[in-house]
């Protein structure tokens, strides 16, 4: 049940699906039994189900201390946007550097302006 042995060592259990976590908050919120109890009904820990339950209540209600799914959901793109442009901007930092230098990086030095593979003419 524990994180299954991977071939990079060890992974997370597959989340589980949308549906499932909105019914297991739904079973929580009726108050009809306690949270722990819920919990191990459904094979998940209390731990996990408490977060569930914040996380409903803050996609629900606009709270100023956790953010809500959608908020989560752009964070992680706005992200993944600055890594990538991060790495963009330091291929033309480089660029840059070599292009006043006036000389090609060594993985490239072999190549030169005038090679027959670059020459318009070879084609």
């Amino acid at each position: 049940m524990w994180p299954r042995p991977h071939q990079d060592g060890y992974r997370c259990a597959a989340p589980h699906p949308p549906e499932f976590r909105r019914r297991a908050v739904e079973l929580a919120r009726q108050g009809d039994q306690p949270v722990a109890a819920v919990a191990k009904q459904l094979s998940i820990s209390e731990s996990c189900l408490r977060n569930w339950l914040a996380q409903a209540d803050a996609d629900e209600h606009s709270s100023s201390s956790r953010l809500s799914s959608d908020e989560k959901r752009e964070l992680a793109e706005l992200r993944r946007e600055w890594r990538r442009l991060e790495v963009e901007n330091e291929i033309l930092k480089r660029a840059a550097y070599f292009a006043r230098k006036n000389v090609l990086p060594k993985q490239f030095s072999r190549w030169s302006v005038n090679s027959p593979t670059t020459d318009s003419t070879s084609r």
